[in-house]
């Protein structure tokens, strides 16, 4: 049996969005479920983002280490963004985002995987990339403002982020997915990371033009 999400879309009575924010809403719909009865479901509305995991030639991964209000921690992550218009190419937005956190650009792209970081309670998409052949940018660094103006960057080895993560003690989406990910990919038959979908990739969470 092939294991596999599907699409599928219940009947929906009546759609409210309470609010909206700068970046993303919250959204409340009247849901038919499958016996008759309609329940309401609160979910916040997001664009959607891509991260990257910008792996270099000595086996290491590229992390920050920024201040998240909503939990009151500073975590270690790796480099994302959000999409900022609606059809963005995912890839060109995770350029963008590894420019801009980190000043590094890379050669190499392929999709590393594709998640739905919360379902229950927000649509948000996450298409996180693995970057490889890393160097760095040319011109000015992106001047950063607010919380990214307190940002560390570093560049961690594989094996210490897996160990981190199993551990307890990284708990960042992206970084905990991507890394496992990762690994997982070398451990496979066959071609390992270069098996990796291309960085072009549909992606039917987020439709764009390649």
């Amino acid at each position: 049996m092939t294991i596999k999400d599907t699409p599928e879309a219940w009947e929906i009575r009546a759609t409210q969005t309470p609010f909206v924010g700068n970046k993303t809403s919250v959204r409340t719909d009247d849901v038919v479920m499958p016996d008759g009865t309609v329940v309401g479901r609160d979910y916040q509305v997001h664009p959607g983002s891509v991260a990257v995991l910008a792996l270099d030639e000595a086996d290491r991964v590229l992390v920050l280490r920024q201040y998240r209000h909503p939990v009151r921690h500073k975590l270690w992550e790796i480099p994302a963004g959000l999409l900022d218009v609606p059809g963005e190419n995912p890839l060109h937005a995770a350029q963008r985002e590894l420019y801009e956190e980190a000043h590094v650009k890379a050669e190499d792209w392929r999709v590393l995987t594709d998640v739905y970081t919360t379902p229950g309670g927000c649509d948000e998409a996450v298409r996180i990339f693995l970057a490889r052949d890393l160097s760095e940018a040319e011109g000015e660094r992106f001047a950063v403002e607010e919380e990214e103006a307190d940002m560390e960057l570093d560049r961690v080895p594989v094996e210490d982020l897996v160990r981190g993560v199993l551990a307890g003690e990284l708990h960042n989406n992206c970084l905990v997915v991507g890394v496992l990910s990762l690994v997982a990919a070398r451990d496979r038959d066959g071609d390992g990371l270069d098996a990796l979908r291309p960085a072009q990739a549909p992606w039917p969470a987020r439709p764009f033009e390649a």
